[in-house]
C-alpha cells in the first residue's frame, strides 16, 4: 500500500488518490457502538466460505471477531488523511436525492471519491481473495475493515448529507440539555441514550434486539435488503440514495440551528435507527457472502 493508499478501481477507471486530504472538522463517522453493532449483526448471517474467509484475514489477536475492529478506519484517520472523503457523500441541499456523476467525487473535484466508491473499491479488491496472480497487490486485511466500516457509514442518514452543513456537522443545538452538532446526534447519542433507557446500558443486548427483529418482525423485508441490482457484489448507490431520503425525512426534520432535541425527536428516530443497523449488517454479511462464495484463501493477510 502506498502513502496515499490503493488504487480506486471503477471498471476500467483507475483513480490515484493524489492529495492528502485532511479531514474536516468535526467529521466522524457511526460512533464505535454503531460500528460494533453493524459487524455484530453481520457476523452470523455470514455464509461458511466468507465466515472463513474473513477469520483468515482478520488479524490473530482479533479472535474471528470482525466486530472488535470495525471502527478501526477511524482510529486510523489521522494517519490515513487520503481517507477522510471516503467517509461521506455530499449532496445538493433539500434535493434529497444522490446521484454518483454528481455527488461522488473530492473537494478537488476528483471523481470517485467518496462511500460508494470506496464501497465499490474494496469490494473489487477483496475480490482477488484466493487468487496467487493478485494475492499480494493489495491488503485485504485492510480492504475487509474498510468496506466493513464504510458500509456502516453508507447507512447513517447525514453520511449521506446536505454540502452546506456537511451533514449536519455545522447545525449546532442541543440534544436535551447537551450541546452539540446534528451529525453527532445521529453516530452516537441516539444510541447511548437507547441503551441507558430501554437496554440496561448493555449494547449486546441493543444488538440482540434488533437480531430478533431481523427474524421477526422484519423478515419479510431482509431478502430486498439482501438483494443487489445484476450481478452486483455490492449496491452502495441505492443505500447512499436510501440515505439520504432518510436524513430529509426524519434526521434533518425539526433540527433547525439553535433548537433543542428531546423525547419528541427521539422516539421517533430511534426505529429508524435501529433499522438501519439492521440494513446495514444485513447488507454487509450478503455482500461478504457474495464476494466469498465458493473462493479459497491461501495466506493470512493480517497487517494493519
Amino acid at each position: 500500500m502506498g502513502k496515499f493508499g490503493c488504487l480506486l478501481l471503477f471498471g476500467m477507471e483507475i483513480l490515484i488518490l493524489l492529495l492528502a486530504v485532511a479531514p474536516p472538522p468535526g467529521v466522524e463517522a457511526w460512533g464505535k457502538e454503531g460500528h460494533y453493532s453493524t459487524c455484530k449483526i453481520a457476523e452470523p448471517l455470514l455464509s461458511k466460505e466468507a465466515s472463513e474467509a474473513v477469520r483468515k484475514l482478520l488479524p490473530k489477536y482479533a479472535e474471528g471477531d470482525l466486530a472488535s475492529l470495525c471502527s478501526w478506519p477511524d482510529q486510523m484517520r489521522f494517519r490515513f488523511h487520503w481517507a477522510s472523503p471516503l467517509h461521506y457523500i455530499n449532496t445538493p441541499d433539500n434535493q434529497c436525492g444522490y446521484d454518483y456523476e454528481r455527488d461522488c467525487h473530492d473537494e478537488h473535484g476528483v471523481k470517485g471519491v467518496c462511500l460508494e466508491g470506496a464501497i465499490k473499491n474494496y469490494t473489487s479488491q477483496l475480490e482477488t481473495y484466493g487468487s496467487r496472480a493478485t494475492g499480494g497487490k493489495y491488503n485485504l486485511t485492510q480492504a475487509l475493515l474498510f468496506l466493513s466500516h464504510f458500509m456502516g457509514d453508507v447507512h447513517e442518514p447525514l453520511h449521506v448529507g446536505f454540502t452546506s452543513d456537511e451533514g449536519g456537522n455545522t447545525i449546532q443545538l442541543h440534544w436535551y440539555k447537551r450541546k452539540c452538532n446534528l451529525h453527532h446526534v445521529w453516530d452516537s447519542f441516539i444510541i447511548e441514550k437507547a441503551m441507558k433507557e430501554y437496554y440496561d446500558n448493555d449494547l449486546e443486548v441493543m444488538i440482540e434486539a434488533i437480531q430478533k427483529n431481523i427474524s421477526d418482525s422484519w423478515s419479510d423485508e431482509v431478502t430486498t435488503w439482501e438483494k443487489c441490482n445484476g450481478r452486483e457484489l455490492a449496491c452502495p448507490g441505492s443505500y447512499a440514495d436510501e440515505s439520504i431520503i432518510l436524513a430529509c425525512k426524519w434526521a434533518y426534520k425539526d433540527a433547525k440551528e439553535n433548537s433543542v432535541l428531546e423525547d419528541d425527536y427521539f422516539l421517533s428516530r430511534l426505529p429508524i435507527l435501529e433499522k438501519q443497523l439492521a440494513r446495514g449488517g444485513v447488507r454487509l454479511a450478503a455482500t461478504l457472502n457474495r464476494i466469498f462464495s465458493s473462493k479459497e484463501g491461501y495466506t493470512r493477510e493480517s497487517e494493519l
